[in-house]
């Protein structure tokens, strides 16, 4: 789970050894290191790409969650190519809850956007 960057060398080398004693974790590692890039540098536009080369492999437990994804795709592809996190909307609902009743749209524009 932790970038290949901050591995120390001992568990690097024990990583290259699994890796290399079962070609389908290779794959699935590689799947996976590419999905977490596309995530941290939001470029969804390479989703259908990935979709594809994942569905190539033969690696069934990795075709379910593509079928997932592809039910939803035009959500899933805004998430992965926007800035905003779960948190950030989670912070707007609260402001929101906050006014309700007593502040309009404009009152929680300003909250939203000038709250640090």
């Amino acid at each position: 789970m932790t970038d290949p960057g901050n591995l120390t060398a001992d568990d690097a080398a024990h990583l290259k050894e699994i890796r290399t004693s079962c070609p389908e974790l290779d794959a699935v590692t590689h799947h996976v290191r590419d999905f977490a890039s596309m995530m941290r540098d939001l470029r969804g536009d390479q989703l259908p790409a990935w979709m594809e080369r994942v569905l190539a492999d033969d690696l069934p437990a990795l075709h379910s969650p593509i079928t997932g994804l592809s039910r939803d795709i035009d959500a899933v592809t805004a998430g992965l190519s926007t800035p905003w996190s779960s948190g950030q909307v989670t912070r707007t609902k609260l402001l929101k809850r906050q006014g309700f009743g007593r502040a309009n749209l404009d009152f929680l524009r300003k909250r939203v956007l000038l709250a640090p």
